[in-house]
């Protein structure tokens, strides 16, 4: 049987979830052990310059108008190669908030997705999304939840009551949301919690001028170590406005904390695992009730359901063996 070649293209290598995913992705045992998939970065401002060498190509690219051009000469370039594009980025929530001509961007999707022969989406939610908006035939569309390696947060022993240390772990940007969860966090009163605040970004002036006078909230920068940073948090909290997954989650319930997130896109998939939802939307006072129960000397239930026998990990690699192999 032929060992099949996947080349996995990339336009943003910057630190994040989408490179973590690729990292795990190329490095895997149970992933490379059928295919071997390679990592090929490029340029959003130049074409390739020949073509790539693969059975399977795999996008990770942003679409926009500008990269449709680019799309299609991948297209034409490669017309017996597989093609697939993961969608990393736009959910129903982001096109809700940041798109105004939505028509239009719905139109660009359409355009786009027509390209490939699979689309991926990263969670169930955000397939449901792509499904009732017509952007993917529901027969090319895929979900493979993204993950990256859990071992490491499952080691860490789960937290002690009553839970004190909040932590909100990402990029310090709109979409996150901790401008949300600091002015919650501040209307509560006990005096033994505190939120922690895990990442850099473009908010992090707005967000330390929210938190001033609350010695409660500290900003601790950018971790390096994500399981360094889950170790130091009882409850992970994410208020996302959008979020197509939601890396940190996953982390979170392997590592058994407790998980609040807001009840939009992907992070829905989340519940079944555990996690609390809070009802999406800019109510500080949903985000502070969840807060001031999880924090509770009363919360009996520190930790999330118990793990489940197929690992996040195991679900990964069986989807992809599975993609693969009928293409």
């Amino acid at each position: 049987m032929t060992r099949l070649r996947v080349v996995h293209l990339v336009d943003d290598t910057t630190a994040g979830g989408v490179m973590r995913v690729l990292d795990y992705i190329t490095t895997a045992p149970d992933l490379i052990k059928d295919a071997d998939h390679r990592l090929r970065s490029i340029s959003r401002s130049h074409w390739l310059p020949e073509r790539v060498q693969a059975n399977v190509i795999v996008s990770n690219l942003a679409i926009s108008w500008r990269a449709l051009p680019m799309l299609m000469a991948l297209r034409l370039m490669h017309p017996r190669t597989k093609l697939i594009h993961v969608e990393h980025s736009y959910t129903e929530q982001f096109v809700a908030v940041k798109v105004t001509h939505k028509k239009r961007f719905a139109t660009l999707l359409r355009c786009a997705y027509r390209l490939f022969d699979k689309v991926v989406a990263v969670s169930q939610g955000q397939a449901d999304w792509l499904k009732k908006s017509g952007a993917v035939k529901p027969q090319n569309l895929s979900v493979i939840q993204s993950c990256v390696d859990l071992s490491e947060f499952r080691k860490l022993p789960p937290p002690t009551t009553p839970l004190r240390v909040i932590g909100a772990i990402g990029r310090l940007d709109e979409q996150k949301g901790f401008d949300l969860l600091i002015k919650a966090f501040r209307q509560t009163t006990n005096p033994n919690i505190a939120l922690h605040v895990y990442g850099e970004g473009a908010e992090k002036i707005k967000l330390q001028r929210l938190a001033k006078g609350d010695p409660r909230i500290e900003f601790k920068g950018f971790a390096a170590a994500p399981v360094t940073a889950m170790a130091a948090v009882d409850v992970v909290a994410m208020p996302s406005r959008w979020e197509a997954y939601g890396l940190v989650a996953i982390e979170a319930l392997a590592a058994r904390r407790p998980l609040l997130v807001s009840d939009i896109d992907g992070l829905h998939d989340h519940l079944e695992r555990g996690a609390t939802a809070v009802e999406a939307g800019s109510d500080l006072e949903r985000w502070q009730t969840a807060i001031e129960q999880v924090t509770s000397p009363h919360h009996t239930e520190a930790t999330p359901l118990a793990q489940p026998k197929n690992t996040p990990e195991d679900i990964y690699a069986t989807a992809w063996s599975k993609m693969l192999s009928t293409l």
